[in-house]
């Protein structure tokens, strides 16, 4: 199983790239967003990877991150969700996107996602809603593909080039987003609010400020926590 790719871009089209990792390349299917963020043809790019095996067919799909990889999995996991329709959903929403409107039941934005009726969004956020506080607690700590990574020490170089003086990448974090809403969950946690009410909570929260650094998230996600009256 193929799980991480890390080459040389060698094309991009509307929906794939063809990824030259040491002389063999490998095609990859990307939502819109994570298709927008890769960088362009000739650089060096790093993918999380998802594998479809059928009879007929062996497909690879990529993220970003391995949140997006996950619900990449969750979604592909719903009764009539399969690949494209999972890429559609993360790349109108983004990852952060599908964990908070996953945790609130919002079924509204899942619709938004091309190709998505009502009744698959609602399957969707009714399948899935137990799972977002895990994913969403794995924000804080799981690393993105390209941050802090020295991609030119394990990529071939285009064509010869003058030594370099070789620099110290910094150890990826995660993003600030991510990271404040995955502990704002465990300190909800600490607590002692339920898995599925803290997280709603916080994306709640989040929603209504996507600035909001940790403190801020659990100083309003308590807010709406607190008893109504």
């Amino acid at each position: 199983m193929i799980g991480k790719l890390t080459g040389r871009l060698d094309y991009r089209a509307t929906d794939h790239v063809l990824i030259d990792v040491r002389g063999v390349g490998y095609l990859v299917y990307c939502s819109e967003r994570t298709m927008m963020s890769l960088p362009g043809v000739g650089e060096p790019v790093a993918l999380y990877t998802d594998m479809l095996v059928r009879e007929d067919l062996l497909q690879l799909f990529g993220f970003t991150s391995l949140v997006e990889k996950e619900w990449h999995r969750l979604l592909t996991s719903v009764q009539g969700v399969g690949a494209k329709v999972s890429l559609a959903i993360l790349g109108t929403l983004g990852p952060d996107g599908v964990s908070r409107a996953i945790a609130l039941g919002d079924w509204g934005s899942v619709k938004a996602a091309k190709g998505v009726g009502p009744k698959t969004a609602q399957r969707i956020v009714l399948d899935l809603k137990d799972k977002a506080p895990g994913v969403m607690a794995m924000g804080g700590s799981l690393p993105e593909a390209m941050e802090g990574a020295d991609l030119e020490a394990v990529v071939e170089p285009a064509e010869p080039a003058a030594p370099k003086k070789t620099t110290r990448k910094a150890k990826a974090q995660p993003s600030g987003a991510a990271a404040a809403s995955a502990g704002a969950l465990s300190a909800l946690g600490n607590l002692g609010y339920s898995p599925s009410d803290a997280a709603s909570a916080v994306a709640e929260a989040a929603g209504d400020n996507p600035e909001a650094d940790e403190a801020a998230l659990i100083r309003a996600a308590l807010r709406l926590l607190a008893p109504k009256g």
